[in-house]
């Protein structure tokens, strides 16, 4: 029975599906396969990785975050805008954009768990809010919204360009996300409560949780994690523009979900998004490379979200008769 349950565990068939995807995609265009492409094509999903960890955080209370597209383009414009027009020194912009991703963040929340403005709502309107923003923002420095800022300095580009031991940093910061994100959600005191906020927010108060607290700091952790994505996008593209994060949203979501986060909350798990996330980058970047128009991409991506949640639907847990046949199998 346990290596039944293994078998069928979630993060496994993800694993399978990501192998599965280099596969084809190396069978389309062997230079897929080559491990310093591979290693290197994080640089063009890690921004829908990094987000996704702490977007987990806000699926599981129940929540959603359809806002982090829009702050990445804000944080990318304060960085550009600090640092060419205030005279900023280029590093001393990252701790403002943070700051401004987790005021983001902490609007988004305060809507959600104080106000009682439905999550899907309230983030709905602060998008259009901080897009807005962006190119209001953008428009009074004299600065291009379309050609955005550039010319940043060479040290500052290394964040997402520039490498350790041969590994892309950007990699290296994702995989310490993981960590901290695993451990924050799965580890502590917090993380449980998070849960519990996510599964019954009745039997959480009654427990003596602050569920509007706990609320509102995970969508805190998403508008920071947002910022971090705009500025790690910004150092690899080196430009400023506000329109840096405006097709990502979807795949964002399709990552949690297809990590085995339900939509519903109080369910859910850090390694799940992760593996997702690299699924959908994978996707995204095998497109690509096999030379699908960009603007089929977000096909893929919304058939690969429509697949997982029917997938989750209909699964063999709810299939008693298949389920013992497949128990059988196994046995033989």
């Amino acid at each position: 029975m346990s290596r039944f349950k293994k078998l069928l565990k979630w993060e496994t068939a993800l694993v399978f599906l990501l192998a599965l995807q280099i596969v084809v995609f190396g069978l389309i265009n062997p230079r897929f396969l080559r491990l310093n492409v591979l290693l290197y094509s994080v640089n063009d999903f890690v921004s829908i990785s990094i987000i996704s960890l702490f977007v987990t955080f806000v699926i599981i209370t129940g929540g959603i975050d359809i806002s982090v597209g829009s702050i990445i383009g804000l944080s990318s414009v304060v960085v550009g805008i600090l640092w060419k027009m205030a005279g900023f020194n280029i590093f001393a912009t990252i701790p403002v954009a943070l700051l401004v991703g987790a005021i983001s963040g902490a609007i988004n929340g305060f809507l959600v768990a104080y106000v009682g403005v439905q999550a899907m709502v309230a983030t709905l309107g602060t998008m259009l809010l901080y897009s807005g923003f962006s190119l209001v923002i953008m428009g009074i420095s004299g600065s291009s919204a379309f050609e955005g800022i550039s010319g940043m300095p060479l040290a500052f580009l290394n964040i997402a360009n520039g490498n350790i031991f041969g590994i892309p940093n950007p990699f290296i910061i994702f995989a310490a996300l993981i960590i901290i994100s695993y451990i924050l959600l799965h580890k502590t005191k917090y993380g449980r409560y998070v849960f519990l906020v996510g599964i019954n927010k009745n039997a959480a108060r009654y427990s003596g949780i602050d569920h509007k607290l706990v609320t509102l700091s995970t969508y805190i952790l998403s508008g920071t994690s947002a910022a971090l994505a705009g500025i790690i996008l910004t150092s690899y593209l080196g430009s400023s523009r506000p329109d840096l994060g405006a097709e990502l949203t979807l795949s964002i979501v399709t990552a949690v979900v297809l990590g085995g986060t339900l939509i519903t909350g109080g369910s859910g798990g850090v390694i799940g998004t992760a593996l997702a996330s690299v699924i959908v980058g994978i996707l995204r970047f095998g497109l690509q490379m096999a030379g699908i128009s960009s603007q089929y991409i977000s096909v893929g991506v919304g058939l690969l979200l429509i697949v997982a949640v029917a997938i989750k639907g209909l699964s063999l847990s709810n299939f008693p008769m298949v389920k013992k046949l497949f128990e059988k199998a196994i046995r033989n």
